[in-house]
C-alpha cells in the first residue's frame, strides 16, 4: 500500500479514486495514465483500484461518468423525432468537448477492455426516442432496425474520432436531416 495511504472505504474511497483519475488525466493524458499514478494520487494501493476496475479503460470510463451526466438518465423529449435526435447528438458533442478528444480517442483505442454497455447505452437512448416518435404517430412502430436506430450516434462518434475540435452544429443537422430522417421515413413506408 502507498506510504501516504489514508484509511477510507466505500463511496468516500471511490470518490477519491475517481477524482484522482480525473486529475491524472489532466496532468498526464490518457496514454500516460497508469493505475500506479492514480493510486499514488488517491493515496491508496493499486490493488484497491484493481478490485473495482479491471483495467485503465474501465477506470477512466467510471471517472468520466462521475463527472458527466449520462444521456440515458435523461433522454431528451422535445416533442418531435428530429428535435430529440438533434438534442442527443448535441449532448454527445458537448460531452466530447467536456472530456476532450484525448480521453475519447484513448477509450476508443481500448474499447475491447470496456464492456458492451459502453455502446449499448446510446442504442437504448435512440430506441427510446424512436418508440416515443412512434407513439406520437411520426413513424410506425419498429420503423428502423438496430443499425439504423444507432446510425446517428455512430456517425457522430466517427466524426469525433476523426477530429480534435468541436463538432459543428451543421454536422449534426446534416446527420439528422440528410441521413437519418430520410432512412427512417423511407423504411417506414416499405413493407418488412
Amino acid at each position: 500500500m502507498n506510504e501516504r495511504a489514508v484509511r477510507r472505504r466505500g463511496p468516500e474511497l471511490e470518490a477519491a479514486i475517481l477524482d484522482a483519475t480525473w486529475e491524472e488525466l489532466g496532468a498526464a493524458g490518457y496514454m500516460n495514465l497508469t493505475m500506479e499514478a492514480v493510486a499514488d494520487r488517491a493515496r491508496t494501493g493499486k490493488q484497491v483500484l484493481y478490485r473495482r476496475w479491471h483495467n485503465r479503460a474501465e477506470l477512466v470510463l467510471a471517472a468520466v461518468r462521475s463527472r458527466v451526466v449520462s444521456i440515458s438518465d435523461d433522454v431528451p423529449d422535445t416533442g418531435e423525432l428530429r428535435g430529440d435526435v438533434l438534442a442527443v447528438l448535441g449532448r454527445m458533442a458537448r460531452r466530447y468537448h467536456d472530456i476532450g478528444p484525448d480521453v475519447l480517442h484513448g477509450l476508443m483505442a481500448e474499447v475491447r477492455d470496456i464492456g458492451p454497455e459502453f455502446f449499448s447505452a446510446m442504442a437504448d437512448v435512440m430506441e427510446t426516442i424512436l418508440q416515443r416518435a412512434a407513439g406520437r404517430g411520426e413513424i410506425p412502430s419498429g420503423a428502423a432496425g438496430r443499425r439504423i436506430t444507432t446510425l446517428p450516434v455512430d456517425l457522430l462518434r466517427h466524426e469525433m474520432l476523426l477530429t480534435s475540435g468541436p463538432v459543428p452544429e451543421s454536422t449534426l443537422v446534416e446527420i439528422v436531416d440528410d441521413v437519418f430522417l430520410p432512412l427512417v421515413t423511407c423504411r417506414a413506408g416499405r413493407p418488412r
